[in-house]
């Protein structure tokens, strides 16, 4: 597929999750966090994102047409921005945490009901995403994006497609050219896949298996990335990593050699949201940014610059019909059918999983 706009003079594979400390967000200078307090107050709003999962003029557009200053933050993964709003030492107005994670938010009281009638632009979105498990009848969020995890490979390293997660958990082929994803729900899920078991797994044996086998495959492994598996792939420092699916389709724009699978056992869905917490000190603003990113010729240029799958229907209809075929994007009916979910299953089980993770980690 040919990506059209905002991909000129990317260093490498932008990534939704790739944090660079200092580093600008797309478009907008990012504030660092002591100097929130000045950006708070009438014509302004505070948002935490990933880094680069926004459009590249998204932003801009919004204060030049509303008059609403943007200060961004950017995190790593939801643990951190989850351990930053328990610390209470930040004031966001629009976070956008992962459907896993909303849950535990909504659990601690650290985010706030939407205001519905004061986000019009609702009407555009698809309406499978109005009534998620995870929130019922989308009280707490909206859908931002979603997609998929898989394998990310460079065809010509590959022995056939490495269509399996035994290629990363239980194989020498590619000893040491293999990466995979740091964030330890995620990889102990998977594992949990290859093992033929439920990526939401609360069964204890179940997870210490997933963990051995990580252990034993340790040796063969390169990194454990936080999401720059992208990177190391365009680099030919690793030829297979598990990684989110938007962050390989965008080095498949500059980088004909490389692909991108869900393994047979199936792989893992995602769907990230926007939110306002609990203590925001701009509320209606924060309504006002989400309701402009989901205004259909926004959402459509944050689309073709960040390319994940939108929930968004009018942004959708805008897009290319390469965009709309690629099921690297949107995936089949039978890989959805194996695929799971990451659900949020409990503090024991986070807390579980989270030692078996120092385990693998001190190995």
């Amino acid at each position: 597929m040919n990506r059209r706009k905002g991909m000129a003079g990317l260093i490498q594979a932008l990534s939704r999750r790739q944090f660079m400390t200092g580093t600008a967000a797309v478009g907008i200078s990012l504030t660092a966090m002591p100097k929130f307090a000045s950006a708070q107050g009438a014509g302004s709003v505070v948002f935490a994102n990933w880094d680069t999962y926004i459009g590249e003029t998204t932003l801009e557009d919004f204060t030049s047409e509303t008059g609403i200053r943007v200060t961004v933050d950017t995190f790593a993964d939801v643990s951190e921005l989850f351990a930053k709003m328990r610390g209470g030492n930040v004031a966001y107005d629009v976070i956008v945490p992962s459907n896993d994670w909303l849950p535990r938010m909504m659990a601690a009281d650290m985010v706030q009901p939407l205001d519905h009638s004061k986000i019009p632009n609702i009407s555009n979105i698809f309406p499978r995403f109005m009534d998620e498990p995870f929130d019922p009848g989308r009280k707490y969020s909206l859908p931002y994006m979603w997609g998929t995890v898989g394998i990310g490979y460079r065809k010509s390293a590959v022995s056939g497609v490495p269509d399996s997660w035994k290629y990363l958990y239980d194989s020498d082929q590619y000893s040491n050219k293999i990466a995979l994803l740091s964030d330890c729900g995620t990889m102990l899920g998977c594992a949990l896949k290859y093992l033929g078991y439920s990526l939401n797994s609360t069964d204890k044996a179940e997870n210490e298996a997933a963990a051995e086998l990580i252990i034993k495959q340790k040796k063969h492994i390169k990194a454990f990335a936080e999401d720059n598996g992208q990177d190391l792939l365009a680099a030919g420092e690793v030829d297979v990593t598990m990684e989110y699916n938007g962050d390989i389709v965008q080095l498949m724009t500059e980088d004909d050699d490389i692909d991108y699978v869900i393994p047979k056992e199936g792989g893992i869905l995602w769907e990230d949201v926007l939110a306002i917490p609990a203590n925001a000190p701009n509320v209606d603003n924060a309504h006002a940014l989400i309701n402009y990113i989901h205004a259909p010729e926004p959402n459509q240029l944050i689309t073709d610059y960040i390319q994940y799958a939108t929930p968004n229907k009018a942004g959708y209809e805008l897009m290319d019909e390469d965009y709309k075929s690629n099921e690297d994007i949107f995936p089949p009916d039978d890989v959805v059918a194996v695929s799971e979910f990451a659900e949020y299953l409990g503090e024991e089980v986070s807390q579980m999983r989270e030692d078996l993770c120092t385990k693998i980690n001190a190995a």
